[in-house]
């Protein structure tokens, strides 16, 4: 019996492409440019402005008119948009940090300014397009222009990932493989459109009937180039659990068809989290491969981070501390506080001091694992527990050298003794500090989740540790604990 194409969903049709969703694409660039351009102009005329009626800054006693700035908005327009040119800021992958963008943002916006300042001072001087640029307007308008440019990037963003969401601008995806790391990839898309990805189909090694997650198999290694051809693909994720370097090389030679583009999944380099480095050894080329990164210095100026943050923590919220002590004496009997040991950096257990969430009997049938809607949590428990405010005592770890801000999150020994046996690379997690929060924990991955998952983030965390990760951990900390966002805290 043939298959209804139009009732059956694991028959995927070719795309039809239309003149204008293809010019749609090509726009995506285009409008960044001109959203920025937008919004640095807008800057400068707010900026402007707020010199004369803002008096945060020594107000002027006479100001150049608007216009006669035109000049140095033109110039410092231009010098800022070919600075984010260099800096790459429109080449961005599909899936991108915003806190990194922001990051990139504020270091060109504020060179750019400096750059734009210095060059009106050296060549308009003395001819018709001089103005006077003083010190205060340029702090103005530098101020608005971070403003204004994260602003309008946001905005991109969202009209952008918006339209993909509803399939309007979207890239036909093939998908090589068939095991875990395949399977993984297809669900991240699946569940993120704003990605962008139209999944025609999954290419296994051999042809084979059904489905991956909704997705059909339409074809083996050998259809690859019919397959590219017949749906239109402008993308191609190889993705392997376990390749042969041979089957590699094969792969990608079949996929290299007109413009697609070739992604591969580097699981062949799994051990490897950090950045390949090339070193050089009397002439001999050595690639590095592992490099731990916290020794050395690194060690300092993360403790420092450490007790900078934590006794700023403890100073600003210990109002709040004291008023959430009272309320959970007021809700149930028992202390305040919960005491449990914790195995920390090198197998080193630890007090972990918390609020306490649970009744004060909640143990007395043995220790659990913490599951959703669990009964043995109060009412300010479960309202602490959903933005993970139990967990602010912890800032006095932190102080006593117990645990990082930024780390690993801790588990009790009679866990660990159990993980290590099943996870692969479990103890290297311990090679650092435990951590009031980390990159498992901003990712989701808290409560009733993956170990395994939770354990490759973590690795990912130690071997790729750098200030700026601390931070941007920080700052993500901090936003789902505001927005009450943080995935699967219960």
């Amino acid at each position: 019996m043939e298959r209804d194409s139009q009732s059956d969903p694991l028959v995927v049709e070719p795309r039809s492409f239309s003149f204008n969703i293809e010019h749609l694409k090509a726009y995506s660039n285009i409008s960044l440019v001109l959203a920025d351009i937008a919004m640095l102009v807008i800057a400068f005329v707010v900026g402007y402005f707020a010199r004369e009626y803002l008096p945060i800054l020594a107000r002027p006693s006479e100001q150049p008119s608007l216009w006669s700035y035109l000049p140095t908005i033109v110039l410092q327009t231009v010098t800022i948009i070919l600075m984010f040119y260099f800096s790459q800021l429109y080449h961005l992958k599909r899936a991108f940090s915003r806190i990194d963008q922001m990051r990139i943002v504020v270091g060109v916006v504020t060179l750019g300014t400096l750059l734009a300042s210095g060059i009106q001072e050296f060549f308009f001087q003395n001819t018709a397009l001089e103005a006077s640029y003083p010190r205060s307007l340029l702090m103005y308008v530098w101020f608005f222009s971070l403003l204004f440019t994260g602003a309008g990037r946001e905005i991109h963003r969202r009209f952008w990932a918006t339209l993909r969401s509803r399939g309007i601008v979207r890239d036909n995806l093939l998908i090589v493989g068939e095991g875990r790391v395949a399977h993984d990839i297809t669900n991240k898309i699946r569940n993120s459109p704003a990605l962008g990805y139209n999944i025609v189909g999954i290419v296994s090694a051999v042809e084979k009937e059904g489905d991956m997650l909704g997705f059909p198999f339409i074809g083996s290694y050998d259809d690859i180039p019919r397959l590219i051809d017949e749906h239109m693909v402008e993308q191609v994720i190889v993705a392997l659990s376990d390749p042969r370097r041979g089957e590699f090389v094969e792969l990608i030679n079949l996929c290299q068809r007109g413009s697609v583009d070739i992604k591969v999944y580097p699981d062949l380099f799994s051990y490897m989290a950090g950045d390949l480095n090339v070193d050089d050894l009397g002439g001999t080329p050595l690639l590095t491969v592992r490099d731990i990164a916290l020794r050395g210095w690194k060690l300092s100026l993360k403790r420092a981070l450490d007790l900078l943050g934590a006794s700023f923590g403890l100073i600003l919220l210990s109002p709040f501390m004291l008023l959430t002590a009272l309320l959970i004496r007021l809700e149930s009997r028992g202390s305040a506080f919960y005491w449990q040991w914790r195995m920390g950096q090198d197998e080193r257990p630890f007090p972990m001091i918390k609020f306490r969430s649970m009744r004060s009997d909640a143990e007395s049938a043995g220790q659990t694992w913490t599951v959703e809607n669990d009964p043995r949590v109060t009412r300010i428990g479960r309202l602490m527990r959903k933005n993970n405010w139990d967990e602010i005592p912890q800032l006095i770890n932190v102080i006593l050298g117990h645990m990082s801000l930024v780390g690993p999150r801790p588990e009790r020994p009679m866990y660990v003794q159990q993980f290590r046996s099943q996870i692969p690379g479990y103890m290297d997690r311990l090679r650092e500090k435990s951590g009031m929060t980390g990159l498992a924990q901003v990712e989701g991955l808290r409560g009733d989740t993956s170990i395994a998952d939770r354990t490759r983030f973590d690795l990912m965390y130690v071997e790729n540790w750098s200030l700026w990760l601390d931070i941007k951990i920080i700052i993500r900390t901090i936003w789902q604990w505001i927005s009450r966002s943080s995935p699967n805290a219960y």
